[in-house]
């Protein structure tokens, strides 16, 4: 059974989402503030953690870096917080997804079955990925239909492949496909990401695979 540990400072929000989870045939572990989130999953080894940032005792994003420490349990933030910044921040710390407050609980529901599938993946990635008509081989660099695609392109399509449903943020992805100079360079990535969704995207000005997360970064949707 699949271990969730929910932490927030909020009563009605730990009830409904123990309850919800329960419901589902999660094993649930509530926590109030981050002191306790850190001991709770040092003592109980959960195989996710949904994480307010706003705590009372020690910021979100601290207590993120406290599990990557020696963890890398997937982490869902929960943000009440306006503004991107405090999401890219937790992102780049180390979460793998976030909700906005106040939340639909079928979307967090929806993020949660997300995030155990790709943990459950055995280990022997696959290495064909379909995108509309096409069909993508990382592992001999093709595409179906001819589609060329150019040494960067590769590399922004496998790093959204690698990643199916995560939102990978714009600072990681300028990172890794670029460089770590180049982490404020976002206008290649619109630019890039633009010609990926007119080569692969069966409609590029509705995209249903290459996602946008606006102000975030992307996402690859299976």
């Amino acid at each position: 059974m699949t271990r969730i540990l929910v932490v927030d400072d909020e009563p009605q929000i730990l009830r409904a989402l123990r309850i919800n989870l329960l419901a589902r045939h999660y094993e649930v572990a509530v926590a109030e503030d981050g002191a306790a989130a850190l001991r709770k999953a040092a003592d109980w080894h959960p195989d996710l953690v949904v994480l307010d940032l706003g705590l009372p005792d020690i910021d979100g994003i601290d207590v993120i870096h406290g599990l990557r420490g020696w963890s890398a349990v997937p982490i869902i933030v929960l943000s009440g917080r306006e503004g991107n910044r405090d999401k890219v921040q937790a992102l780049d710390a180390g979460a793998d997804d976030y909700v906005t407050k106040p939340f639909e609980i079928d979307e967090l529901l929806a993020r949660v079955r997300a995030v155990t599938r790709r943990t459950a993946v055995p280990d022997s990635e696959p290495a064909r990925f379909r995108i509309g008509d096409h069909t993508v081989d990382l592992a001999g660099k093709t595409v179906s239909g001819g589609v060329r695609l150019t040494p960067t392109e590769w590399r922004m399509i496998e790093l959204l492949l690698r990643n199916p449903g995560k939102l990978v943020s714009q600072r990681q992805m300028l990172a890794e496909v670029w460089s770590s100079g180049h982490t404020r360079e976002t206008n290649y990535l619109r630019q890039y990401m633009a010609q990926l969704r007119r080569k692969l995207e069966p409609d590029p000005a509705r995209p249903a695979h290459l996602l946008t997360e606006p102000g975030m970064g992307y996402r690859f949707q299976p």
